[in-house]
């Protein structure tokens, strides 16, 4: 049997247009460690997970990303922290998944650049 050639993610790329503005919302309002950033691309820690923030060097490339979800302890808590720092928020928590003894919730927001990114968490009930 073959052994995976794919070991993990490395890093997710977020296209973006403005590096200023996307280090602002992704350090100060969400709250990620900066690692560094140079004149088009800024790279963030995430609990292990390198995001990459990138003005695209193709105009192919420069399209919405995948949605993020990043993993929050208490989902209702985080948005009304992130209301505070003027996150554009799509809806509001919500039960996306209800499984025997645990409920994922949800809630989507926009960042500066107009990816769509979303928090979620998972409850035990």
């Amino acid at each position: 049997m073959e052994a995976n050639v794919i070991q993990k993610v490395g890093q997710i790329g977020v296209p973006i247009k403005n590096v200023e503005n996307a280090i602002e919302f992704y350090k100060e309002v969400l709250g990620l460690p900066l690692l560094f950033s140079t004149d088009s691309m800024a790279f963030f820690e995430c609990n292990g997970q390198r995001l990459l923030l990138t003005i695209p060097e193709k105009k192919e490339f420069a399209n919405s990303s995948s949605v993020i979800y990043f993993q929050v302890e208490d989902i209702k808590k985080a948005f009304k922290e992130l209301i505070k720092k003027g996150v554009s928020f799509i809806d509001q928590p919500h039960i996306v998944a209800k499984m025997e003894q645990r409920e994922t919730w949800m809630a989507f927001f926009k960042d500066t650049e107009g990816n769509t990114h979303a928090l979620m968490s998972e409850l035990q009930i």
